[in-house]
């Protein structure tokens, strides 16, 4: 079976499964800790997948016109 994520992520709080990211993301609220920093971490971290946020796209090809791809 493939793997779809790496194996070596680092620990933080805002991206576990026991932790909600607070409304002015400053804080997470973990059900095991409390109040938690983002980028903090404990021995209870669980990885959430679905709470990473992508990093930006670059735009690349911003700098090129649509007459450039013509053939």
């Amino acid at each position: 079976m493939k793997k779809l994520f790496k194996d070596d992520i680092t620990p933080a709080c805002e991206y576990c499964k026991h932790g909600r990211l607070t409304p002015d993301a400053t804080g997470v609220l973990c059900v095991k800790n409390g109040i938690m920093l983002p980028n903090s971490t404990c021995k209870s971290f669980k990885y959430d997948a679905l709470k990473r946020r992508p990093k930006k796209r670059l735009q690349i090809f911003s700098d090129f016109s649509e007459d450039e791809f013509k053939l």
